[in-house]
């Protein structure tokens, strides 16, 4: 019984996991760069996968401590992803780390503005200045208009969602 809960995962650790993997599963969705136009790169890849991230931590933001900590998981497996997907490119060991607080730093960045964008709404000019300069940094901006159509779709989709299905690591992104 004793060792039982000892290696019982936490719940947190569950759901933060299984709401990261469904976030990449639905950053890997073609339609989002041949639709919408966002660069199939590694750049617009790792824009758009930073962008599910941080809807689902905009949605957990300001309700309990289980929603802390499910984010704080959510984040620590992005992280431990990042990690890996640099050492698969063939980043040396030595280099890991400093590239690592780039990314850091450029997801805290990202993430302070898309608040900023989000609490802007219903004014859009704030959120496409951001994804311009950051999805189609390197692109055609013209599709900016249906990406941010995705994304406060997505926002409000996951808006409606209990907040006790995230908790229990189950996320339903709306269609596109």
């Amino acid at each position: 019984m004793l060792l039982d809960r000892l290696f019982r995962p936490r719940p947190a650790l569950a759901a933060g996991q299984g709401l990261y993997g469904l976030a990449v599963e639905q950053s890997r969705k073609p339609e989002l760069y041949i639709a919408l136009g966002a660069p199939d790169t590694v750049e617009g890849r790792f824009e758009i996968y930073s962008l599910h991230v941080v809807l689902l931590l905009d949605r957990l933001r300001g309700h309990s401590e289980l929603a802390t900590d499910v984010s704080q998981v959510i984040f620590d497996t992005y992280a431990k992803g990042l990690d890996n997907a640099l050492r698969e490119m063939g980043v040396g060991d030595l280099s890991v780390g400093r590239k690592m607080r780039k990314l850091g730093e450029a997801f805290y960045g990202r993430c302070k503005s898309y608040e900023k964008a989000f609490a802007a709404l219903p004014e859009e000019a704030p959120l496409r200045a951001l994804l311009e300069r950051t999805v189609y940094a390197e692109a055609d901006t013209a599709p900016v208009v249906l990406l941010i159509s995705y994304l406060l779709g997505q926002r409000a989709a996951l808006a409606g969602q209990p907040i006790e299905r995230l908790l229990a690591g189950t996320v339903e992104w709306a269609p596109r």
